[in-house]
Parts: structure tokens; sequence; C-alpha cells
């Protein structure tokens, strides 16, 4: 076998990315089955908790999803009572979600969920997961450049 082979599995930087990702994911859903609520309106309500009110479309730029993913989540966290949707007084195209006081007190019950994930993985050397964290996020904004060229030249064409 040709360890060089560009299309082996252990020669891809997207599939650790991936496993990864997933594995994380699955180490949130204890704590997060608790609260009733999925990773991504899990990390949807972080947004709210830190800004109060967000377009939709903001919150789906902050979070990397698209409309189709992002509308049914908002939908079930709010009839939850966890946010309330509305059109915008400036433009009625803008949807805005605004976080209610039933998703303030959810707030206080999440609290205690990333020192659960940072003893979950207390092997892990900080050190190690500050630099992950830094690599991570330089990796994103490269990939956030790339894709933004790509769609300009789409659109040229």
């Amino acid at each position: 076998m040709d360890k060089k082979d560009s299309l082996r599995l252990e020669n891809q930087l997207c599939f650790p990315l991936y496993a990864c990702a997933r594995e994380v994911v699955k180490a949130y859903r204890p704590h997060l089955e608790a609260l009733g609520l999925t990773y991504t309106q899990y990390i949807s309500m972080m947004v709210l908790w830190e800004e109060g009110q967000v377009s939709v479309r903001d919150l789906g730029k902050k979070l990397h999803l698209d409309s189709g993913t992002l509308t049914p989540l908002l939908k079930k966290l709010e009839s939850k009572g966890y946010l309330k949707r509305s059109r915008s007084t400036t433009d009625e195209r803008v949807v805005i979600a605004c976080i209610t006081e039933e998703g303030r007190k959810l707030k206080r019950a999440a609290s205690k969920i990333p020192q659960a994930m940072t003893q979950e993985m207390s092997d892990f050397p900080m050190e190690d997961a500050k630099q992950l964290y830094d690599l991570l996020y330089n990796l994103l904004a490269m990939l956030e450049v790339s894709n933004e060229k790509q769609d300009i030249i789409k659109k040229a064409k």
C-alpha cells in the first residue's frame, strides 16, 4: 500500500476533524439531554445568552448553519419557550430571535456544562487545548475567506 496515496483516510485532515467533532458532541449529549437540548440548540442558545437578540441571518453566520437547519431548530426552541421570533420593525424581511425569561433560566441550568466538559477532557493538557483552539479558529478563518472568494467567482460567472 502506498502511504503517500492522497485518498488514504489517514492522510486526510478532514477525517480527524470530523471524527473528533462527533466525539465531542457525543460527550456533550448526556449533559444536554438533561436540559432537553441538542448540541445545535445549545450553541444557538449560547449566542442568545450572549446577545439577547440576534437576526436569524446573523445567527446562521455565527454558527455556520444554513436556514434549512436553523429554521426548524429555532421553531423548536420557540415552542419550548426559550425564544421569540419576530419580524424587524425596520425591514420585514429580517427575522429577529429574542431570548425569553425561560431562556435566561435555562442559562442557569446550563452553566455547569462547561465545567463538566472540562473535567471529562481533563487528560488533555490545557496548553494543547489552547493551541488546538487557536489552530481551529485560524483554519476556520482561512476557509471562510476561501469560500467568500469562491462565492464571488461564482456570482461573476
